[in-house]
């Protein structure tokens, strides 16, 4: 017989996030609980005068208390209930975006808090990251399997990357691994055009960043006969679509050797090794070293890793940020452009474009915005649940004072 969930009660006044549309409760937003439970269990959540607000994974040892799982009065979170949350996932990125790879599940995004899973070719990659959903993990990915079958997909192998230092506060152990028989970890896909082969053994993250799939594309365009640099280019993403698009010379550049190796392996995978070329170095060391020699390119592009994770460094961030902007603007032709983006969701648009702004105006440059875009729809922004909305990519035409 399955225990009857226990009853969390909200303090008078709190959880104004969750009011607002999120699916977070924190520690300090709970008045009491009624019932037994354990960290990781589903409760049933109440305001304060006792009007129901939902189902959530309670864990009193993270500062996210609880991750809302519905909002409706009753829930029944059995296989039923999966099946539903999984396949709406599904058919919505059917209706979006190239699903040959491809984010299927993003966490809050897709109302499976805390797990995303990556679709890589027939690979399935899996982070989860929250103590509730992990329990329910096996029982997604078989649901996800099935579904993915019913359209031909035949997926070979799944393999984990839950090896986030965010688990650690969860109470959760780090791990990565296989999640069935074992296979190739280095998977071919194709994406834009471009080959790649994707380590999501040894990958960041889940080996390889979907989320700029249509921002890579969107710099094609500019790209034909120009020279152009690529820097944090991890595994040569942006140098390889800057490539396939007829660019003249690529210098893709990561501070990573490992990284810089895979770019490699991947240009000659396109042919374009004649063309595309990759340096391992500090990106903040070179662009001043590339302005002294007066160096100059058609095509500048910025994809630096989160430099602020939480809003504490945000002032940090800022710096960093205007710097690598002031620097890429001073390397690019007069009439060329900058593809300049952050992936962090503390370095609000507001902010970052502020910041872009202030470095312009500090080497006497005027932008022509050409485009404003954000992450691929993959990764869909949730309304209300502000921890889904992280990228900003914007694509400028630079000129001198006129």
């Amino acid at each position: 017989m399955e225990k009857e969930m226990a009853s969390v009660y909200i303090k008078k006044g709190a959880a104004r996030t969750l009011k607002a549309g999120g699916l977070w409760i924190y520690d300090n937003e709970i008045e009491q609980t009624n019932g037994s439970f354990e960290d990781g269990d589903l409760v049933r959540i109440f305001d304060f005068d006792g009007y129901p607000l939902g189902t959530g994974f309670i864990n009193l040892r993270s500062k996210i208390a609880i991750r809302m799982l519905s909002r409706k009065k009753e829930t029944v979170v059995d296989d039923a209930f999966i099946e539903a949350r999984v396949r709406s996932a599904w058919e919505y990125r059917k209706a979006t975006v190239d699903t040959a790879s491809c984010r299927v599940i993003f966490g809050e995004a897709d109302f499976l808090p805390g797990i995303v899973v990556d679709k890589f070719s027939d690979v399935l990659v899996v982070e989860s990251l929250a103590l509730g959903i992990d329990r329910l993990k096996p029982r997604i990915i078989e649901t996800l399997k099935n579904i993915l079958s019913e359209d031909g997909i035949r997926i070979r192998g799944v393999y984990e990357r839950s090896d986030a230092k965010v688990r650690l506060l969860e109470g959760m152990e780090r791990t990565k691994g296989f999640l069935g028989e074992p296979f190739d970890t280095n998977v071919a896909i194709i994406e834009n055009g471009v080959r790649y082969l994707v380590d999501v053994k040894e990958g960041q993250k889940t080996g390889f960043f979907l989320d700029q799939k249509y921002n890579r594309l969107a710099i094609q365009r500019l790209c034909r006969g120009k020279r152009v640099l690529d820097c944090f280019t991890h595994t040569g993403s942006f140098a390889l679509n800057a490539g396939i698009a007829g660019a003249r010379e690529v210098l893709g550049v990561d501070v990573s050797e490992s990284a810089v190796a895979q770019a490699e392996k991947n240009a000659a995978l396109n042919g374009l090794s004649d063309r595309v070329a990759f340096l391992a170095t500090d990106v903040f060391e070179l662009l001043p070293e590339l302005e002294k020699r007066g160096e100059q390119f058609d095509v500048v592009i910025l994809d630096p890793p989160a430099f602020t994770k939480s809003r504490s460094s945000v002032k940090n961030a800022i710096r960093g940020y205007r710097e690598i902007n002031l620097r890429g603007m001073k390397l690019i032709k007069d009439g060329g452009y900058l593809a300049t983006c952050s992936c962090s969701h503390f370095m609000t648009p507001e902010l970052f474009a502020k910041t872009i702004r202030e470095a312009a105006s500090n080497v006497r440059k005027r932008l022509r915005q050409v485009e404003c875009r954000t992450q691929s729809p993959d990764h869909p922004i949730l309304w209300g649940s502000d921890e889904s909305s992280y990228l900003k990519f914007f694509i400028f035409q630079v000129c001198e004072e006129r």
